[in-house]
Order: C-alpha cells, then structure tokens, then sequence
C-alpha cells in the first residue's frame, strides 16, 4: 500500500482517441502530481479506451485543482472518471444463506488486512452462520425469506444497505435469486460466486452432474449481478483438473476451494478499483 497520504486511483473510460493519457498524465504534472503506475486498454470492438492510474498529489490544493482540470478534459474528449482516495476501504456487506466456506475466506482476508475493505455486517436467510460472524466482532442481520415475505425481506435488506452506506454487496453462497428490481438497483456493486465454470452446469448439485458427465475440469466465476441469472459480466475464473477417479465428495471439496479464492479475489480488485464494466464484458486491471 501505498505510503502517501494523498495517493488517489483514476478511473477512465471514453472514446478511444489519440492524446488522451497524454493530456490526463499532463494535467497531473502542471499540478505537482506523480504517476505510481498506469495501465489501459483500447477495446478495439466497441471502440473504448479504459484507463486505470495510481497517481501522487501534493497538497489538498493540488487535488481540487486536479480535479477542475480533469473536469475540463472530460467534458472536452467524453471520459467518464471516477477519482478514489486510496486510503478509503470500500464498505462491504456480506450475504451468505448456510455454506460458509467463502464467507469464512473472505473474512480471514479482511482479518489479515489482505482485502481493503470494511464489513459493517453479513446478512443470512439462516442462523447458521451467527455464531462465527459474531465471534469476529461484526454485526448479524438475520432475514429469513419465503416466496410469500421476499419483497418485504428484500426491502429490508436495501434498507440495511443505504443505512450502513455500503458499496458493495457480496453474495458469499447466498442461495436466494434477487429481484428484478434489486439487480437494477445493485447494477456494478454486486458481486456472486457461481458454483461452476459458467456457463456450464448451472443450477443445483452442479458437481454431481459434472461427475456423472466425467469431466475433467472443475472450476467457479465470479461476476456482477444482472437481472439475467448467472449471466453477468465475468470479473473471475478458475479451474482445476479432475479425473475420473475424482470421487463426487473430492469434486465438492476442490470446488469449494475454487469457490472461495475466486470470490476473493474478485472482491479484492473491484474494492482496488481494477474492474470496469465493458457492455457485457468486463476489463480488469489485475
């Protein structure tokens, strides 16, 4: 991390066009400022250039007048920026339903300070995972759902999430499907973790339809939420190599491990600000 007190992210996209880095990394230069590291890409498809910097300023005075100027281009060449204080963690609320295993990664990384985030509160449809969310010092929000109390259950939890000021919200194996309007609302700051190499074998006891077709990779995605199930933009991936000696319980077992590092790290580069949204794609500056 960075030791600057004035260290900033910037996120860009706008239509691709000669100059534009040069005319940002100028900007930053006439007030004072440093690049740490820059990264972009031009979609060469959809004609956009993305860029992501890591960049120095040396007075409160240097920022806003950075800002005034970043304004100006932006307006002049179409960008669309956002500008993030590194030291601010992104506040995180976790939703998980009875399976643990990402959560209880996810809440290790935070413990060990390798996720720069805060997590104000896990919520759960179920007790189950009280006791251990508890123990680590953070509030419980238990909000069971049936068909017949969804929207009301679903209003509480966009209460919840506006009252604690949350920016992204994790579903950690949190095995209820949001509604319409809930993905809407969430659209860019909501991340899930599927249980299999999308698009493949979706829905329930995916590892046992992998192993009754004898496949021999095994894998997870993490993506952003959308009002079309399990077909968000893909943020991660990951697979490992199975065999047919793989017994459906070792298929479960690796599959939770996937699971729970592949979730991880999507939290962690989004709350890095390295994930864009390209359409239906994504662009990640990992």
């Amino acid at each position: 991390m960075p030791d600057s007190d004035r260290d900033f992210i910037l996120s860009m996209q706008c239509p691709d066009r000669p100059g534009i880095l040069a005319r940002v990394t100028g900007a930053l230069n006439d007030r004072g400022g440093d690049v740490r590291d820059a990264i972009s890409f031009g979609d060469e498809e959809t004609g956009i250039f993305f860029i992501r910097v890591h960049a120095r300023l040396p007075s409160d005075a240097a920022e806003e007048g950075f800002r005034e100027d970043m304004g100006a281009i932006a307006d002049d060449l179409g960008i669309n920026w956002q500008m993030q204080d590194w030291r601010r963690k992104s506040r995180v609320l976790i939703a998980v339903s009875k399976s643990d295993h990402c959560l209880v990664h996810l809440l290790h990384r935070w413990k060990v300070g390798s996720l720069n985030i805060e997590i104000p509160a896990v919520v759960s449809n179920h007790e189950t995972t009280r006791d251990y969310v508890e123990w680590q010092g953070i509030p419980y929000h238990y909000l069971p759902v049936t068909k017949e109390t969804k929207p009301g259950q679903e209003k509480a939890l966009a209460e919840l999430i506006e009252e604690l000021e949350i920016d992204l919200v994790v579903l950690a194996r949190y095995m209820q499907v949001l509604s319409p309007w809930m993905c809407e609302w969430l659209y860019g700051r909501c991340i899930n973790i599927h249980h299999s190499f999308l698009p493949s074998f979706k829905g329930a006891k995916p590892y046992h339809k992998a192993h009754e077709r004898g496949v021999k990779l095994i894998g997870a995605t993490a993506h952003y939420v959308t009002t079309d199930l399990d077909e968000g933009p893909i943020i991660e991936q990951d697979v490992r190599r199975v065999s047919h000696a793989t017994t459906t319980d070792e298929m479960v077992t690796i599959g939770r491990e996937i699971e729970a590092n592949v979730l991880a790290r999507a939290v962690r580069w989004h709350t890095e600000h390295r994930v864009q949204l390209n359409g239906q794609k994504t662009v990640v500056f990992a």
